[in-house]
């Protein structure tokens, strides 16, 4: 008898334990998880705690298109993409600039929002281009296209096919940089003189040189004229073509629709208060 019992108690347990499963399964499914860096108005930044943004607003529209719930998930920058190609999460949506290396480890979306590269310096600093950097203390949000350049300009790169020393434009000019968590970070540093300019894009950069009297912002340039255009797009786990699908289908809609370049400039103003 003891034995019966036993057995069906186990039996009971475990029908509770695949219950649970289950359901704990079917709430996965209806959750769409996105991970942002909420650092970089105005496409992401916080309002009342709470990631608000250009982004969010998109990631929101894709949510309601699969029908499911939005879960964002606020972490650092450098993370998101190693959390969307092993799964953690299913989007990744942070002002994300394409590049060809990122695209080895995610695939991307189409194209929503295209950017350059600025430079935040006090107003009566007389800095024309990237040359002009030489010797300077640099600050830069870490992970972004801004640490990629200047880190780059000041160490040199490797030519990929020969191997060959590429010399930056800023290596061995005594220019340092310092990687900072967000541009506001890293405005507070310059504001009290720990770094002298921040690199950053360019709304980014308009909105955190708005915020100072003594600041002002220039689009980043080299001295033969070359610039720094990238574009944004929404990562998404390599070979996931039905969520990426969706994605684009969304985006595409929201683009014909005007709504990306209303929420700029919706944001923008919002974010500029802060």
């Amino acid at each position: 008898m003891k034995t019966r019992k036993i057995i069906s108690v186990l039996l009971v347990v475990a029908l509770m334990m695949s219950a649970l499963v289950l359901t704990s399964c079917e709430k996965e499914e209806d959750v769409l998880t996105v991970y942002t860096n909420a650092e970089f108005p105005p496409f992401e930044y916080l309002a009342d705690n709470k990631p608000v943004g250009v982004d969010m607003q998109i990631a929101q529209a894709i949510a309601d298109e699969l029908g499911k719930k939005l879960v964002i998930k606020n972490v650092k920058f450098d993370t998101i993409l190693s959390s969307i190609s092993s799964g953690k999460g299913d989007l990744g949506i942070a002002g994300i600039t394409v590049t060809p290396e990122r695209a080895e480890s995610v695939d991307f979306s189409v194209n929503y929002a295209t950017s350059t590269q600025y430079i935040v310096m006090k107003k009566d600093a007389e800095i024309k281009t990237i040359e002009d950097l030489a010797g300077l203390k640099i600050g830069v949000q870490l992970g972004t296209t801004g640490d990629f350049i200047i880190s780059d300009e000041i160490s040199g790169t490797e030519d990929e096919e020969t191997g060959e020393h590429i010399k930056g434009v800023l290596e061995g000019t005594g220019a340092t940089v310092t990687q900072y968590n967000s541009a506001a970070d890293a405005a507070v540093n310059m504001d009290s003189g720990k770094v002298d300019v921040v690199v950053i894009d360019m709304l980014p950069a308009e909105i955190v040189a708005g915020q100072y009297d003594n600041f002002k912002a220039i689009e980043l340039v080299y001295a033969d004229g070359s610039k720094t255009d990238e574009s944004y797009a929404v990562a998404v786990k390599k070979g996931n073509k039905e969520l990426l699908d969706t994605v684009n289908k969304v985006i595409n809609r929201l683009i014909e629709e005007g709504k990306i370049d209303k929420w700029v400039v919706e944001h923008t103003t919002q974010s500029s208060k802060g």
